[in-house]
């Protein structure tokens, strides 16, 4: 399952997050994949694409986040998967 995961950092303020990054890496389980991300201008939110099996994954990665960041988590599908989708009921 792929996840786009919307990340806000508490305080708007990115240093925290990026200080723990680097000292500790990304802190994902394992069998949750980092795939890309993109961060604001501002430096006030990130977009992160996930995948894994298990959503369960997710909890405990955000898990060890939480106290610096805001997590909003949404099942995404590739525009393709989409279309193949509707296409059923065009």
């Amino acid at each position: 399952m792929t996840f786009m995961v919307v990340e806000r950092f508490r305080g708007g303020d990115p240093v925290p997050v990026y200080r723990r990054f680097r000292d500790q890496g990304r802190l994902a389980p394992e069998g949750l994949h980092y795939v890309a991300s993109w961060v604001t201008q501002d430096l006030g939110r990130c977009f992160q694409i996930m995948e894994c099996e298990d959503a369960r994954l997710l909890e405990r990665w955000t898990a060890r986040w939480r106290d610096l960041v805001e997590f909003e988590i949404i099942p995404v599908m590739t525009s393709a998967e989409a279309q193949t989708a509707v296409a059923q009921k065009l």
